[in-house]
């Protein structure tokens, strides 16, 4: 990208701000910085030493952002602003509300207190080669006195110009205003005995202090109003000494603003409706960028009529993501919020109550996209296709990347699949083995997130609840995978920690449940849930089965058979749901079976 990268005078800058031909862009954050920051900056000033780079963005059509006047500067500054500040902002706006405003810096100190503080050079202390400078920059608060013993006793007085000369105490915010430092000079010599000696003292302090400010330059790197909005966020994310990335919301709230919209508004009444569904209170600003872009480069290229080789793409990447159109949020934003409810009520109908069991946030993001597509009404045949797609994703574990192609390829072929088109690439390009689920160890795996909700939706009761788990009781009975031969007995039986930790071995339970039977064999904990459930042997059998559990491989505390047996029984769940056959290609000794997942040490509520 074109720039330049001249030094500039500092008393150009803070100049520039103070008329407003340097503004801040909306999306910069807020002003900051502490007392002893700023005194730190102050210091190193005072001594000629670097403070870092400025970085600055010339204003151009393409660049048009919402802009706002630098912390402390008088709102009548009426200059149309030139130059953006990208990376900065809490050292200029420091140095101009202490160096040129009139008025006190408003600041904090270490614990967050407000103060209010006119800065002062200690003007001997400042002269002393063996004193540490930045105790030389003193903080006095706006009525220019301090006090001790609970405000009863003044301990510094710089009320007065004469005051201040007194004690020799520079007023900082008087470096670049040469006619009120002279008048201050002229009071300064009266101040003391001997004239003469007081303006050699001073011109010590200007040689050796004073001119470390009024000549400091400060290096400044000028991007060009040709640089591209991509290229504005890409920078301030790698540069932004705040540590605070800037992400594309941010950005297009700046240049929806120019227009008078409010896009963060907008959004905290949208995520204020989406967060009352729990299963959505993961789902972000840019996520719902991201669906916006996709409907828009949609049907643009739909609505395309020029040559083939122009037809634009359908994306959601960051650089189309910026070029989102306020027109373009605007059609799509309502039909997304509504589409993302009802992605909701679809996720509640695959047993997914929660954004913590939600397998993939990202997914989220074709799914609202394709509701939009098809519309309100998912007759039965189409609520099919959807839910294999989905399933694919998820127990194909295609959703863990840079996914924005994959997106893109989603809302166009499932829609077209649902209306009988072929097989779109995300149903193609699951794979699922047999030995996966031996790896599938915890929460991390988006396919265990899967199995999990599975097993829920397969309708299995909890074993002592008794009760079937729903949106309605998913939190309040804390439904989790719990282990079916527990920790305790697979350890005294020297069952491998691999298969011990496989979810082959878990199934949902509450965790009440979970803690009662404890690490009981499964012999005894079976006979406990039929006292207290007053169930059957077919009825026990029956419960054990939803749960793809071979009940008689838990009244032997056989492991071996019961680990192979329901290795078999989960592949036919997931082949079921994923509509294809799940692969027997994996050996028991696999490497793979080791390196997949670190074991979860932390569950203590698991069957001990």
């Amino acid at each position: 990208m074109p720039f330049e990268s001249p030094d500039t005078p500092l008393s150009e800058l803070l100049k520039s701000a103070e008329s407003g031909k340097i503004q801040l862009p909306d999306f910069q954050r807020k002003w900051k910085w502490d007392n002893d920051r700023i005194r730190g900056l102050l210091s190193s000033i005072s001594l000629g030493h670097p403070v870092g780079v400025i970085m600055l963005l010339e204003v151009g059509a393409e660049l048009n952002f919402a802009v706002e006047l630098i912390s402390g500067v008088p709102k009548t500054a009426t200059k149309k602003p030139e130059r953006l500040l990208l990376d900065g902002q809490q050292r200029l706006t420091s140095l101009y509300q202490s160096l040129l405003s009139l008025e006190p810096v408003k600041t904090q100190d270490s614990r967050k207190k407000k103060l209010e503080y006119f800065y002062y050079i200690d003007m001997r202390m400042a002269l002393d080669q063996s004193a540490n400078r930045e105790d030389a920059i003193v903080g006095i608060p706006s009525n220019r006195i301090t006090r001790e013993d609970f405000g009863r006793t003044i301990v510094n007085d710089y009320s007065t110009t004469t005051k201040e000369c007194q004690s020799r105490m520079f007023p900082i915010n008087l470096v670049f205003d040469s006619a009120r430092t002279t008048q201050w000079l002229v009071e300064f010599m009266r101040a003391g005995n001997d004239p003469a000696s007081q303006v050699e003292f001073f011109s010590q302090f200007q040689i050796g202090v004073l001119e470390n400010f009024t000549k400091y330059l400060v290096p400044t790197i000028v991007l060009s109003k040709d640089t591209s909005r991509d290229a504005v966020c890409t920078v301030f994310e790698r540069v932004n000494t705040g540590g605070v990335a800037l992400n594309v919301f941010e950005l297009l709230t700046a240049t929806f603003a120019m227009s008078g919209f409010r896009l963060k508004d907008d959004w905290d009444e949208r995520h204020a409706r989406l967060k009352k569904r729990s299963v959505l209170a993961t789902f972000d600003s840019v996520d719902f960028l991201q669906v916006v872009s996709l409907l828009a480069t949609l049907k643009r290229k739909q609505n395309h009529s020029g040559e083939e080789s122009e037809i634009p793409g359908v994306s959601c990447k960051k650089v189309d993501v910026l070029k989102i159109k306020l027109s373009d949020y605007q059609d799509w934003a309502e039909l997304i919020t509504l589409a993302l409810l009802d992605c909701a009520d679809f996720l509640h109908g695959l047993s997914i109550f929660t954004g913590k069991d939600l397998p993939y946030r990202t997914q989220l993001i074709p799914l609202a996209a394709i509701r939009v597509l098809i519309g309100d009404l998912m007759p039965y045949a189409v609520n099919k296709k959807i839910r294999q797609w989905y399933w694919c994703g998820v127990l194909g574990e295609l959703y863990g990347g840079a996914n924005e192609t994959r997106f893109a390829r989603d809302i166009e072929q499932v829609p077209k699949w649902v209306n009988g088109g072929s097989q779109p690439g995300t149903v193609e390009d699951a794979i699922f083995g047999d030995r996966r689920l031996i790896t599938l160890r915890t929460r991390n795996s988006a396919a265990y997130k899967g199995i999990f909700a599975l097993l829920m939706q397969s309708g299995g009761l909890d074993w002592l609840e008794n009760v079937a788990p729903s949106a309605s009781n998913f939190i309040n009975l804390k439904l989790d995978l719990h282990h079916i031969f527990p920790k305790k007995w697979c350890q005294e039986n020297a069952i491998d920690r691999v298969r011990q930790e496989s979810i082959v071995n878990k199934t949902a339970l509450s965790k009440r449940t979970n803690i009662r039977l404890g690490g009981k064999s499964p012999k005894i904990y079976l006979a406990q849930i039929r006292r207290e459930s007053e169930l059957s042997e077919t009825d026990l059998a029956d419960m054990m089965e939803k749960h793809y559990i071979d009940v008689l491989t838990l009244v032997d505390s056989d492991f071996e058979k019961f680990f192979e047996s329901r290795l078999t029984k989960l592949s036919i769940l997931v082949s079921n749901a994923m509509g294809k056959q799940v692969l027997k290609n994996r050996s028991e000794d696999d490497p793979e079976l080791f390196e997949d997942e670190e074991f979860e040490d932390s569950d203590i509520e698991s069957m001990e």
